[in-house]
């Protein structure tokens, strides 16, 4: 019998590493399956510049999963404020010559990962230059995540070229021999479906017996997901993987202050709303917290110690015969 349950989490961006941070403290086999199609930024200039996948994503999830005296991930996560590296992550650096040295990005994110003693393990969903491009409801087609929410649409769906993209073989495996897989939280069309568009991943998702999870979005996305509620999200996830996948979704049911949602309102930002009824029309079981979302310094967030809670508590009483303690 195992001792630990084998859990992969798919998405990218900081809402990825947000959960990681809580999962990590619990007896699991964490996988991070991490986006690597940014193309902004450090990681944009760095992709173009080296003909790498972008590391920005997979770098905060190693930082999140590492444990490391402090002092070492916070270097690790400095960013350059002047001089010809400004901008770039120390971490994005050393990624970017890890991968000169070996020739590899998939073999740089795991010599990282045993340089920043990662606690699981951390797969980039394809080795290969991807490019994300989503195809609006007026069939525009917009090319290049950084792209897409500036262009304010709406979103009907997304894919990947060049279509010769291949996944990264440990990524299918590792789908394969999950017991939960984990979606979200994160930028629905940027974060997480990306890697869901990937020659395969969507196939061994369907095929895999795991009970799959997804954690909603607390807040809805300007130029992603406006006016999106708790099924819309399910559901956009639900069309790239071309069937109803998820066995429970994890909600914020707390009610924020008017004055806390205001400066959202300016960025036409809003709660995510929550509706039961479409939700069960999905027979999809709903974890409802007003815990899962929280507000620190003014600013709306998942609270990570509670939705790793909800998740551990339910992977409890779903194997009931295996027994575990918390750390």
């Amino acid at each position: 019998m195992r001792t630990k349950v084998k859990v992969v989490t798919i998405g990218g961006g900081t809402g990825l590493s947000v959960l990681l941070r809580g999962l990590k403290k619990y007896p699991l086999d964490i996988t991070a399956i991490v986006t690597v199609a940014d193309d902004g930024g450090s990681s944009g200039k760095i992709r173009s510049d080296m003909n790498i996948p972008s590391p920005g994503d997979i770098r905060n999830v190693i930082a999140a999963l590492s444990d490391v005296e402090p002092y070492l991930e916070k270097m690790f996560q400095y960013r350059f404020d002047s001089g010809e590296v400004k901008g770039h992550p120390v971490g994005n650096l050393m990624l970017a010559a890890m991968t000169d040295i070996h020739g590899d990005f998939t073999t740089a994110v795991k010599v990282m990962s045993k340089i920043l003693n990662v606690r699981g393990k951390v797969l980039p969903t394809t080795n290969d230059i991807a490019t994300l491009n989503a195809v609006l409801s007026t069939g525009e087609i917009i090319r290049g995540e950084s792209s897409i929410t500036e262009a304010g649409g709406i979103i009907d769906h997304v894919y990947i070229t060049p279509s010769r993209v291949r996944p990264n073989e440990d990524v299918l495996k590792a789908i394969e021999e999950a017991d939960y897989i984990i979606m979200g939280p994160g930028s629905l069309y940027t974060s997480i479906i990306p890697n869901l568009v990937i020659s395969n991943v969507s196939e061994r998702i369907r095929e895999s017996e795991a009970k799959k999870i997804y954690v909603c979005n607390v807040m809805t996305q300007h130029g992603e997901t406006d006016n999106y509620t708790v099924s819309d999200h399910i559901k956009a996830i639900n069309k790239h993987v071309e069937e109803n996948i998820f066995d429970i979704v994890i909600a914020n049911s707390r009610e924020f202050d008017s004055k806390v949602l205001e400066k959202y309102h300016k960025e036409k930002q809003e709660a995510v709303r929550i509706d039961y009824e479409e939700i069960n029309k999905l027979g999809i079981e709903l974890i409802e917290n007003r815990d899962v979302g929280i507000v620190e310094n003014n600013v709306i967030r998942h609270n990570a110690e509670k939705v790793s809670e909800l998740i551990y508590d339910y992977i409890i009483d779903d194997k009931p015969t295996m027994i575990y303690n918390k750390r």
